[in-house]
């Protein structure tokens, strides 16, 4: 089928796109900062889907390990057909005043800055093949600030921009580009948020049936089905009891 990259691929989306993809016949690059997940989850897919699979053990934070490790893969993993920037995360939930600098430069490092360094490094190679997809995996914070979202708001809304950016570029190379923003979904994402509070990221959950990984990578594996001709620009999914980024129905 192709070759894939996925970023932030040992847990949540990114594992669930890594596992779809792998299952639909693509070989698979999968990138994260977790050495011990990586290893088994290239033995998953491997083992399961008979897939080839190069894991690239990195931060996207650090400018200079996403041109030393991912700018000089071999030769042959260059021609990727997809990627997928899934490398994310929102960490605390407070008041600007308030707001704790680490949490901030975490959070603008990986959702912006992290999403450059690969995409920088990716994109030369989809414009010499004039061919190619990336899908930016988004928020609906990107659609709607909510209150004490601020700096994660202001992030995704910055992937929406990036991504418009990209679609311009890479226009006269007929390379597809994709925002997808998932609404409320119940991964790690919330555990890394209230930094390890279970019991507050579980309770958030209640009162309403959130989205799953798998639908998620299931919508960013549909996106590269279509002709070669249509290309999604921008897509939102949500709960079915969730309106937006702040409107949520629980009962």
């Amino acid at each position: 089928m192709g070759i894939v990259l996925v970023t932030g691929a040992t847990a949540g989306f990114g594992e669930a796109c890594a596992i779809t993809f792998a299952s639909k016949g693509y070989d698979v690059i999968i990138t994260g900062r977790r050495k011990e997940r990586l290893e088994a989850l290239q033995t998953q897919l491997t083992q399961e889907y008979g897939t080839n699979v190069l894991p690239l053990h990195f931060d996207v934070r650090d400018e200079q390990q996403v041109a030393d490790v991912l700018g000089n893969i071999p030769e042959e993993w260059r021609a990727i057909d997809v990627l997928v920037n899934n490398a994310g995360l929102a960490a605390g939930l407070s008041s600007i005043e308030e707001g704790s600098l680490d949490d901030w430069n975490a959070m603008i490092d990986t959702n912006v800055k992290g999403l450059l360094y690969v995409s920088r490094i990716v994109m030369p190679w989809m414009r010499s093949r004039t061919s190619g997809h990336i899908i930016n995996i988004g928020s609906t914070a990107a659609k709607n600030v909510y209150a004490k979202g601020n700096v994660y708001c202001a992030t995704k809304s910055a992937v929406d921009a990036i991504t418009q950016g990209m679609r311009i570029d890479l226009l006269p190379y007929r390379v597809k580009v994709t925002a997808i923003h998932p609404g409320a979904a119940e991964t790690e994402f919330s555990i890394v948020r209230f930094k390890g509070d279970e019991a507050r990221a579980k309770a958030f959950y209640e009162g309403f049936i959130p989205l799953s990984a798998q639908d998620v990578a299931d919508v960013v594996y549909y996106v590269t089905t279509l002709p070669a001709h249509v290309c999604i620009n921008d897509l939102v999914l949500t709960p079915l009891q969730q309106a937006n980024a702040y409107y949520i129905d629980k009962n």
